[in-house]
C-alpha cells in the first residue's frame, strides 16, 4: 500500500504522519488489490483541522474528508468514513453475484485506421483480437461495474431477457442503454 501524505498550512509532523499511516493501513482488510492512498492534512485559521483521503485501487476510487477542531479526531473520522464506504462497496459486490453458466463469449477486434480509409483498398489490417465473457447482470449492476472500471461503455447480457445489451456514458453525464431489436 502506497500512502502519500501532504501537509498544508502546517509544519510536517512525524507523529501525525505515523498516526495517518497507522489508521489508513487499516483499510487493507477491505480490499486486497494494490492500493494508493493520498492524504491531505491541513489547518485553516488555526482552529479548523481538515483531513482528506483519496483511495485508488483497481476499478474503484473513494474520497472522503472531515473537518474538526482536533487533527487526530479529523483523521479518525475520515478513516471511519472510508471504511463505511468500502463496506458498502463490498456488500454491493456480494449482492450482485453473476448467474453462472449463462455467460456468452464475445470477440473484440481492433482494426488499423489506415487500412479502412477510402483509398486503402483490400482487407482491413487487424491490430488486436481478444475473446472475453459477457456475464448476465441487471442494468443497474452494469452501470455500477462500468463506473467502477472507469469505462465509457460496457457490453453485458441482460439477466432478464438474456439479450446482449450495451450501457454507455453520455456526454451530458447520464447513461444510455442499447437494446437490440429482433426483426
Amino acid at each position: 500500500m502506497q500512502i502519500a501524505i501532504t501537509f498544508r498550512h502546517m509544519e510536517t509532523s512525524e507523529p501525525v504522519k505515523a498516526y495517518v499511516e497507522e489508521k489508513v493501513s487499516r483499510i487493507k482488510k477491505y480490499i486486497d488489490e494494490p492500493i494508493d492512498a493520498q492524504v491531505v492534512v491541513s489547518v485553516e485559521k488555526k482552529i479548523r483541522h481538515r483531513a482528506e483521503v483519496t483511495i485508488v485501487a483497481k476499478g474503484i476510487t473513494i474520497k472522503a474528508s472531515e473537518e474538526t477542531n482536533d487533527m487526530y479526531a479529523a483523521i479518525d473520522n475520515v478513516v471511519d468514513k472510508i471504511e463505511r464506504q468500502l463496506k458498502r462497496y463490498k456488500e454491493k459486490i456480494k449482492e450482485h453475484k453473476p448467474l453462472s453458466g449463462r455467460e456468452r463469449q464475445v470477440k473484440k477486434t481492433v482494426f488499423a485506421a489506415e487500412s479502412i480509409d477510402e483509398g486503402a483498398g483490400g482487407e482491413p489490417t487487424i491490430i488486436q483480437e481478444r475473446n472475453f465473457s459477457v456475464k448476465p447482470m441487471a442494468v443497474e449492476e452494469a452501470v455500477m461495474q462500468m463506473d467502477l472500471m472507469h469505462k465509457e461503455f460496457l457490453v453485458f447480457t441482460d439477466a432478464a431477457s438474456e439479450e446482449v445489451n450495451v450501457v454507455y456514458r453520455r456526454k451530458d453525464g447520464n447513461y444510455g442503454l442499447i437494446v437490440p431489436q429482433a426483426r
